[in-house]
């Protein structure tokens, strides 16, 4: 196993599913910390976990990242405590299952603020010491929503697609620098998305569901061996690549299949977070 001592990792969206299983997997791996997400109490408990399990250092930061000023905030606590990011894991996001003109549009500004905002301007903020270092990582959680048009979830799989595109454009233009990045763009895993959502996976979305812990491992072992994008799970990664096989005009269908098809009852308005 590769290690990360002496390295420091700033994880968004750590208090629960993906995020969390990613923390503790950097941490596994040698790397400290550092906890971002509104819930105070789960980030506690969290850090408190992996100082326990793995003698590696960890902090926790209180972060609404739908505020706009969140991101420069965060990097002057950052900056004032002297912390130096080795690794930013932009995990932070939530999606609304529910038609785009009944959807509120305060939440769904609020959604791309975090989904697409928060996440760009972190990478814009932490990234350049990286670049003077000649290190670093980045990964950014994208879906496989990013890879098609989603009824019923338009502006979630348009921001995830928008975080995929973004990231391997990133890593090419990093090319040379000692820094990668690398979008990772799960499909169901089981966290507490579902269950937001009020969503029962079905038998379909049963046979494509991994753990949150199997596609952290996965993720963070890729990006260490350098790769730019990932689909996490041997039948999502199929699928995703049998969709260049399918005419554009009946994409809608597949999205609807791959994000709404595999969990039942599909509620006309659910919202979930990562």
């Amino acid at each position: 196993m590769r290690k990360l001592v002496d390295s420091t990792a700033l994880v968004t969206g750590a208090s629960s599913g993906i995020g969390r299983a990613i923390a503790i997997e950097l941490a596994r791996r040698g790397s400290g910390v550092v906890l971002v997400a509104r819930r105070k109490e789960r980030l506690e408990t969290l850090a408190d976990e992996v100082r326990t399990r793995f003698g590696v250092h960890a902090e926790v930061e209180v972060v609404d990242l739908s505020r706009p000023e969140a991101p420069e905030e965060l990097v002057r606590r950052l900056e004032a405590a002297d912390i130096q990011v080795d690794i930013l894991v932009n995990n932070a996001g939530f999606g609304i299952h529910r038609a785009f003109l009944e959807t509120p549009w305060e939440r769904q500004r609020a959604m791309l603020s975090v989904n697409v905002v928060a996440l760009t301007e972190l990478t814009r903020l932490l990234v350049p010491p990286m670049v003077a270092r000649g290190t670093g990582k980045v990964m950014n959680v994208a879906s496989i929503g990013a890879y098609l048009p989603v009824p019923g979830y338009a502006v979630y799989a348009s921001a995830k697609a928008y975080v995929r595109n973004f990231t391997e454009a990133l890593d090419a233009e990093l090319s040379g620098t000692g820094v990668r990045a690398i979008a990772i763009s799960p499909g169901s895993v089981r966290t507490e998305f579902l269950e937001h959502a009020e969503l029962e996976l079905n038998r379909v979305g049963d046979l494509l569901t991994i753990s949150a812990e199997r596609c952290a491992s996965i993720a963070v072992t890729r990006m260490l061996g350098g790769r730019r994008t990932l689909v996490p799970g041997y039948l999502n990664a199929l699928g995703m690549w049998l969709l260049r096989f399918v005419p554009r005009r009946q994409q809608t269908f597949f999205g609807w299949l791959a994000m709404g098809a595999t969990a039942s009852p599909a509620p006309s308005h659910a919202e979930s977070r990562q």
